[in-house]
């Protein structure tokens, strides 16, 4: 169950991936709250894949912060992605609400993070 649970977390994740470079291809401008925010989301889905790889419960959260430390707990190689995944942590909220828009650099960040944060974590849950 567990395996089956994580594969889905894992085709959820490619999702979000998929949304994200898609995305981040168009040349429209007002799509970077966007980018971020599927890059959240997959790197979201994919700490929850390793959990549930490793049959580790988590709460229903958007916390990466929270997650990344679940993971950690169990593999203390996740501290090498530590900074890039807190700097993807608040865009689960942050530009989905008017007053706060990204920018280009928000959104080119966030692709770069998710990028490293994805081939980890796919190597962790042995996928390439």
């Amino acid at each position: 169950m567990s395996s089956e649970i994580a594969r889905e977390w894992r085709e959820k994740a490619e999702e979000d991936y998929c949304a994200a470079i898609i995305l981040s291809q168009t040349k429209r401008k007002h799509l970077f709250s966007s980018i971020c925010f599927h890059s959240q989301q997959s790197v979201e889905k994919y700490l929850k894949a390793y959990l549930s790889r490793e049959k580790i419960s988590f709460p229903k959260t958007h916390d990466l912060i929270l997650l990344k430390n679940l993971c950690s707990d169990e593999d203390g190689d996740f501290e090498l992605v530590s900074d890039l995944i807190i700097s993807l942590n608040p865009y689960s909220v942050e530009f989905r609400y008017p007053g706060e828009r990204a920018m280009r650099r928000d959104a080119m960040g966030a692709i770069k993070a998710l990028k490293e944060i994805r081939e980890f974590v796919r190597r962790k849950i042995r996928l390439k």
